[in-house]
């Protein structure tokens, strides 16, 4: 794989082609553009700097991308900085303009389709965490579940999720 090799061209390949749809996922969970573009530049300093850690075997780049970008988000979200951010920000501010927007770009890439196919428990879960970056311990407390089942759910909707992905 070039990328591992280090190559320039392979990764202004990836950030050409991907770079939209993993911003669409930092703003699912970020919220705010100016943020998300900046989580963006690190989600791909980061896989530069951690290609090696990829292992194809396990599943395709796109998917550990997505993962990385993910990841990025909830800690963002969850930083000092942001939260002292938010709390700066005036209560007029209008968010559903960067809501409707994130709807949009999500529904671009088919996921939420894909999503509203699974069952009402499934889709639920998957909204938290992936769409909205809860924890699986947050999620098992918001909907006061049991954090067993929280796992086994998202397991099997991430199965379906994948059996309807390779259709």
């Amino acid at each position: 794989m070039l990328l591992k090799q280090r190559q320039q061209s392979s990764f202004s390949y990836l950030y050409d082609n991907y770079s939209s749809a993993l911003y669409t996922v930092i703003l699912n969970v970020v919220k705010d553009e100016t943020i998300a573009a900046d989580t963006l530049q690190e989600v791909f300093v980061k896989i530069w700097k951690q290609i090696e850690s990829y292992d194809d075997s396990k599943g395709r780049l796109f998917t550990w991308m997505m993962n990385v970008a993910r990841n990025a988000s909830i800690d963002t979200v969850r930083s000092k900085a942001f939260q002292n951010s938010k709390q700066n920000n005036e209560l007029t501010e209008n968010h559903n303009d960067v809501l409707g927007s994130t709807q949009t770009n999500t529904d671009a890439i088919g996921l939420r389709k894909i999503v509203y196919t699974l069952k009402e428990e499934h889709r639920t879960l998957i909204e938290l965490s992936y769409f909205q970056g809860y924890t699986q311990d947050e999620i098992s407390k918001m909907l006061q579940i049991p954090l067993g089942t929280v796992k086994t759910r998202m397991r099997t909707a991430l199965t379906q999720l994948r059996q309807q992905i390779k259709q």
